[in-house]
């Protein structure tokens, strides 16, 4: 039964659609203002945005994921994406997407399913902003572990940034240089495609 439902799971991840709209992703480590800066873009460009469904899925459980959760929530984060899509206007912002959901698997498990990277491959989006952990700790219990684990999340995300090629760019400093960042960032990916030139995290 259970091969059964992660093969209905499956055939879900690989026939949904997100390649028709704009896509910007909000990506890093934990406690780097993702979710006030993807809040802020959505309303800048008049859009949607479409939340971290990680965070959804442990207030929901009331505890961390176990290993074979990552179906769900994978699934629950394209099903996510999906809903939003027709309010959104030109771009939808993300807060994460698989690439992460596959960094904090590994993270937490020591490795991913390969369907699962192989989803994250093919939703990729044209534009992720990384966020840099040059911001003050917030805690969150339930949510984020510590300072340090923050600092070894912020790695292992740049790696995998590095490892596909994703066209990146750093968002660092107060939250209007970040904003302000991140706006021409979008400015240029809307207009020029992900032909501007690329740059890496830090």
């Amino acid at each position: 039964m259970e091969r059964l439902a992660k093969r209905a799971v499956k055939i879900k991840l690989a026939n949904a659609d997100i390649s028709r709209l704009h896509t910007v992703v909000l990506m890093g480590a934990e406690s780097t203002g993702k979710t006030t800066l993807a809040a802020a873009l959505a309303k800048h460009y008049k859009t949607v945005w479409a939340a971290e469904y990680l965070r959804l899925f442990v207030d929901n459980k009331g505890a961390l994921p176990e290993e074979s959760d990552v179906y769900v929530i994978a699934q629950g984060h394209l099903k996510l994406v999906a809903r939003m899509r027709p309010r959104a206007r030109r771009v939808l912002f993300m807060d994460t997407d698989l690439f992460t959901t596959c960094v904090y698997q590994r993270i937490y498990f020591g490795t991913c399913p390969s369907d699962i990277e192989e989803s994250a491959l093919c939703h990729r989006s044209g534009l992720y902003l990384f966020t840099k952990p040059d911001i003050p700790w917030e805690p969150d219990p339930g949510q984020r572990a510590s300072p340090e684990e923050r600092l070894r999340s912020h790695a292992l995300l740049r790696a995998e940034t590095e490892k596909h090629s994703l066209n990146t760019v750093s968002i660092k400093g107060t939250f209007t240089e970040r904003l302000n960042t991140a706006v021409t960032a979008v400015d240029q990916y809307l207009h020029y495609g992900t032909s501007f030139t690329r740059r890496k995290p830090t």
